[in-house]
């Protein structure tokens, strides 16, 4: 029994993988191709430091913000107060004239390139990013054509200001309380 055992030969199985490379000449290509649809944009912020209102230059210089509020856009300079105000709603924004004015203010400072945007809490996302498309670059029609012109690439982002209720009188120690918070937003 022990011969019949040791005779016995043992047979080697050939591995079948034409079905397997049946499989890859298919799914490679289309995974190929649908790799190519799939991008993802970044876009840089820069937040605002702490240390940036101790800072002082010898010379005033634009310092541009928007406050971006849900019934109204307010464009100001940190140094000299508000350029300009207008009431807006969530469904309807006058995205012209918001960048009419925006090409004014470039016009007038052709050098600045940064801008604050500060937001109220509640902003719908899609307003933060046509707003952030919108400070960066504007559509500028020519006489016979349309130019792309940049505005203010470099975007900072901050907490808007509360606003202050005139039945109520100011409180000092709530005004240091609320400086500066800053938030991040992520662009895809």
């Amino acid at each position: 029994m022990k011969l019949a055992r040791r005779k016995h030969i043992r047979d080697d199985v050939e591995l079948n993988i034409t079905a397997f490379l049946n499989l890859m000449v298919i799914l490679i290509p289309f995974l190929l191709i649908t790799a190519v649809f799939s991008r993802v944009t970044v876009l840089e912020l820069n937040l605002p430091s702490r240390d940036a209102i101790a800072k002082h230059e010898d010379k005033i210089k634009l310092q541009l913000e928007l406050v971006v509020r849900k019934d109204s856009f307010e464009i100001r300079d940190s140094n000299m107060g508000r350029i300009k105000y207008f009431p807006r709603t969530e469904e309807k924004t006058n995205w012209k004239f918001f960048t009419e004015i925006l090409v004014e203010i470039k016009s007038r400072f052709p050098d600045e390139q940064s801008i604050t945007l500060l937001l109220e809490p509640k902003i719908n996302y899609k307003t933060i990013i046509k707003v952030m498309d919108t400070v960066r670059y504007a559509d500028i029609v020519q006489i016979t054509e349309v130019e792309t012109v940049e505005l203010f690439p470099n975007i900072s982002i901050g907490d808007a200001p509360e606003l202050l209720d005139a039945n109520k009188p100011l409180n000092p120690e709530a005004k240091k309380n609320s400086s500066s918070t800053n938030i991040g937003v992520t662009a895809k």
